[in-house]
């Protein structure tokens, strides 16, 4: 491989010609001794490999997946004053804001480039080691290409392919290959892990990619692609495996960091000891966003409104249907149970203190220090400007150490058995092939948020319609519950066609101003003072009871149709001497 020095931000070039070779990737593996930069001498033995697989497995290249970046950018966020720029509608292909374009192509191309060096390295040890030993190696190369193929043509549509290392002068002839090529490949590679991996791939002590993943991401990228019938079919493929299987405690599910249950079928570790950029230095996933004021965050972001509206009453209705039992002034009362362990409830106890922002309640319960404190999160108290606006907060994954590091060392969770049976469910409703085991998969996931199982029919609402039309609704306000800020949603609004309603509503809160916070709750109308309303869809909506007093906007959502395809990075076209084509609109 050649040595390219002084490339400045021709970054395709880059990442496509393989020239950050997994000997001087991004990795911290010191895989060469100084006098031996290129990865020549190299690649040796399958352990050698194995050691360079390992870059995979670090949050770094997850930069879409990590840290809630798209799920920034839907209508389950809410932030202040901020919109990020997909929701506000100001993507552009020069964007270094959230999410950062050239970033995610870049690394993803990286990703690419390093699979396709070590698959190069693995044909040149064949007949020197066992064909198995090289096979199993070949299958986590393969699944890694077919997860940044994947990433791709989602995002982006047709884009530049390749499969073997290439040089600088084949990357500038490379255009746009028409994402239908791509997506056979990707089975492909799918395919061949999901046939040399084994069942659990344990090497030590960490859990790498298996015939499970192989089986469950293929489902994934088929449904994205509304190719339902691959879906169902991958997607029964991991079920039968009768490997996986719901965790009994949905809350616990993210707040376990031994990833020991049968439920997740691929995580990504956060380590800030151990954990290191491109840079070099440790990498951070900062908290402070999320944690309550009283307990020593800024709280500048908390789950939204739409959200908290969307999630059924324990009686299996929702909350504006006639008889629901819903009481807008106690909105967290009788729901489905995933709300409260996404939502922490007034007067429930998280980061080891009392979360209450109601206007009325100026000190809580400090259960650390065993003491009644200042409650810096009423919105009558002398902290409402900053307090959390929309007075939510996130519980989902929330640790009690989160307060004193302001780090989340959670596992980032990619995949979970739960997505599986829904996924099943979603493909067979689209294909009109609606029998048993589609009702089975939904309620076995419905059930489980009542701590119970599927046949228990009394224990929670079970689905038994068989309508399309309504089950397809039901499984979409399934999706959104059940996987709520696990970066699930941008996805889900994207195949569903449906950005046009998640951005037609803006993002509304209570006021800042402490006075007009104690006035409202006084003349009896806190939380909210009625029902939001849904559109057929089943999109809430609160501006009807924003009255720029009580309840005011705090973000402006724009929709615009370009960004059902993400724009190429502006720079990447430049250099390309017309070879690539932008997507519309940008």
């Amino acid at each position: 491989m050649k040595k390219i020095h002084n490339m400045g931000k021709w970054s395709i070039w880059m990442c496509m010609a393989g020239l950050l070779s997994v000997a001087s990737s991004c990795a911290k593996l010191d895989l060469n001794p100084p006098s031996a930069a290129s990865s020549e001498n190299w690649f040796s033995s399958p352990e050698e490999v194995r050691l360079s697989l390992n870059d995979f497995y670090r949050s770094t290249f997850f930069v879409i997946e990590s840290n809630w970046m798209l799920d920034r950018n839907t209508d389950d966020w809410s932030q202040r004053t901020n919109i990020y720029t997909i929701a506000a509608g100001s993507l552009n292909a020069s964007s270094t804001s959230n999410p950062n374009i050239k970033t995610v192509w870049s690394y993803t191309y990286k990703n690419i480039s390093r699979a396709n060096r070590i698959l190069e390295a693995l044909d040149n040890l064949e007949g020197k080691y066992p064909s198995t030993e090289l096979n199993k190696l070949r299958g986590e190369a393969r699944f890694f290409r077919a997860y940044a193929y994947t990433r791709l043509i989602t995002l982006w549509g047709d884009v530049p392919y390749y499969l073997t290392p290439i040089t600088p002068e084949e990357a500038f002839e490379m255009g746009r290959t028409d994402k239908s090529v791509i997506l056979k490949q990707i089975y492909e590679d799918y395919d061949y892990a999901a046939n040399n991996l084994p069942v659990e791939n344990n090497n030590s002590g960490t859990t790498r990619v298996d015939q499970g993943a192989a089986y469950a991401f293929k489902a994934r990228c088929a449904l994205y692609q509304h190719d339902y019938e691959t879906a169902a079919a991958a997607a029964k493929l991991c079920m039968d495996m009768e490997h996986y299987d719901l965790a009994p405690d949905y809350g616990e599910l993210f707040r376990d960091k031994t990833r020991s249950n049968k439920e997740v079928i691929f995580s990504i570790p956060h380590s800030n000891e151990l954990e290191l950029g491109e840079d070099g230095q440790p990498v951070t996933q900062s908290i402070g966003s999320f944690i309550a004021r009283t307990a020593g965050g800024t709280h500048n972001a908390q789950p939204s409104w739409e959200l908290l509206a969307v999630y059924e009453m324990t009686n299996g209705k929702t909350i504006d249907e006639p008889d629901s039992g819903f009481d807008p002034h106690d909105p967290f009362a009788d729901r489905d149970p995933r709300c409260l362990e996404t939502f922490a409830a007034p007067g429930s106890r998280i980061y080891n203190i009392e979360w209450n922002p109601s206007p009325n309640v100026l000190e809580v319960m400090d259960y650390a220090q065993n003491r009644m404190v200042t409650n810096k999160d009423s919105k009558g108290g002398s902290d409402a400007t900053n307090c959390a606006y929309n007075a939510c907060c996130l519980r989902k994954g929330a640790q009690e150490s989160w307060r004193t590091t302001l780090y989340n060392d959670n596992p980032l969770i990619l995949m979970r058995y739960a997505d599986v049976l829904l996924m099943y469910a979603e493909a067979k409703i689209e294909l009109g092939e609606i029998d048993a085991t589609v009702l089975a998969c939904i309620n076995d996931v419905r059930a489980r948020a009542y701590g119970t199982t599927r046949t228990q029919v009394d224990a929670y609402p079970s689905i038994t319609t068989t309508d399309q039309t309504a089950l397809r609704k039901v499984l979409r306000r399934e999706r959104r519950v059940e996987f709520a800020w696990e970066n699930l949603r941008y996805f889900d609004l994207l195949r569903w066609h449906q950005f046009e309603n998640a951005f037609g509503h803006n993002m509304y809160g209570f006021t800042r101003t402490a006075s007009l916070a104690k006035e409202y709750f006084d003349a009896g109308n806190w939380f909210w003072p009625a029902t939001p309303k849904f559109d057929e869809d089943g999109f809430p909506s609160f501006e009807e009871m924003a009255d720029g007093t009580y309840i005011v906007q705090h973000g402006e959502r724009k929709f615009d149709e370009k960004i059902y395809l993400w724009p190429l990075p502006s720079d990447d076209i430049l250099i390309m001497n017309g070879k690539l084509t932008q997507n519309p609109g940008y």
